[in-house]
């Protein structure tokens, strides 16, 4: 993991600087997945600030996506602070950096939502899908390639999981559970592989979709609001990329059938492809298998980075989570409406 070289005392300069905020404190917020970001809450006298800092080159479609969406009128979306040149992030020789209002409001891994909000959220997803993407935004947008990098991935691991006398604890908790596990880790893979095959690609098809709606990237406001955070990874792609997530199960949450009722209810009617939602969930689940094993057979981060990756490694394969809701989805016939 990258070790992040600024100060918070520089994080309060660089806002009064660009953005001319006075800030008196910054603290930086453990977690998150991408390891050459990091975010921080700032305080001034009279309102805290969300500041990421990213550092690598990094294009701004984000950016664009979410000015798009805001001049949309869709409330559900933290539009950035600008600063004093009026652009919605700040670019230093060594990394760029983004500042937002900071909302003081729990995830939907830790707060159920309502449903009214799961109505809500229904409503602005369809209102995401629905948006009319400019040719200039849509030339930098990934697309959907249906790629078999991870799985790829997954496989090198086969012959890489034998026990070996120099892992330590943790490599060897991993190998151990991916054995243990192995057939049902083969099985996705697989899965994976003959779905992507029976997909026909229709591009005309494809929507503006956030691509990790998950339920740790929705906050959930005391007042009955909710936010659609982390724009880091747009993408035209099939509706399906996003409504996977819906009944999903991923972190354990998001797998009741009501919530999924409510939130069609808001979405609307639809018909979508199983076989296209099934791939979806089949292949983030090989993906996230990919990126924790790449992690914890590395060593490259820190023992409690890699024991929290264990720990979602292991919680895949937990009842009702996105590896039983995976399979459970093949009991469903093609091209159902909802």
């Amino acid at each position: 993991m990258l070790k992040n070289p600024i100060k918070d005392q520089q994080i309060i300069e660089f806002l009064k600087i660009y953005y001319g905020i006075d800030i008196f404190s910054a603290q930086n917020i453990p977690g998150g997945a991408d390891m050459n970001a990091f975010a921080y809450k700032a305080d001034s006298k009279s309102n805290s600030y969300f500041v990421k800092i990213k550092y690598g080159s990094h294009n701004e479609i984000n950016l664009s996506v979410i000015h798009l969406l805001h001049n949309s009128g869709i409330k559900e979306i933290i539009y950035p602070i600008q600063t004093l040149d009026a652009k919605l992030f700040q670019q230093s020789e060594q990394f760029k950096i983004i500042v937002y209002p900071f909302i003081n409001a729990p995830n939907g891994f830790t707060q159920n939502l309502t449903e009214k909000q799961w109505k809500q959220l229904g409503k602005v997803l369809r209102q995401i899908h629905e948006t009319s993407v400019p040719a200039s935004i849509k030339k930098q947008l990934r697309k959907e390639m249906y790629s078999t990098k991870w799985r790829e991935v997954v496989r090198s691991f086969y012959s890489k999981v034998e026990s070996d006398t120099s892992d330590d604890k943790i490599t060897a908790d991993f190998k151990s559970f991916f054995n243990q596990n192995i057939s049902l880790i083969n099985q996705l893979v697989d899965s994976a592989e003959e779905l992507s095959g029976k997909i026909q690609p229709d591009s005309d098809k494809h929507v503006l979709c956030h691509s990790d709606i998950h339920a740790g990237n929705v906050l959930v406001a005391n007042d009955g609001s909710i936010y659609i955070i982390d724009w880091d990874e747009p993408m035209l792609a099939p509706k399906e990329r996003d409504l996977m997530f819906i009944g999903g199960g991923v972190g354990n949450v998001w797998n009741k059938r009501h919530e999924i009722h409510f939130f069609y209810e808001g979405y609307g009617k639809t018909n979508f492809d199983k076989t296209i939602l099934s791939y979806y969930r089949h292949e983030r689940i090989v993906e996230d298998i990919a990126l924790f094993g790449q992690d914890l057979l590395s060593r490259d981060q820190n023992d409690e980075s890699r024991l929290g990756s264990l720990k979602h490694f292991k919680a895949m394969f937990d009842p009702n989570n996105v590896v039983e809701m995976a399979f459970s989805i093949s009991q469903m016939s093609n091209s159902e409406s909802i």
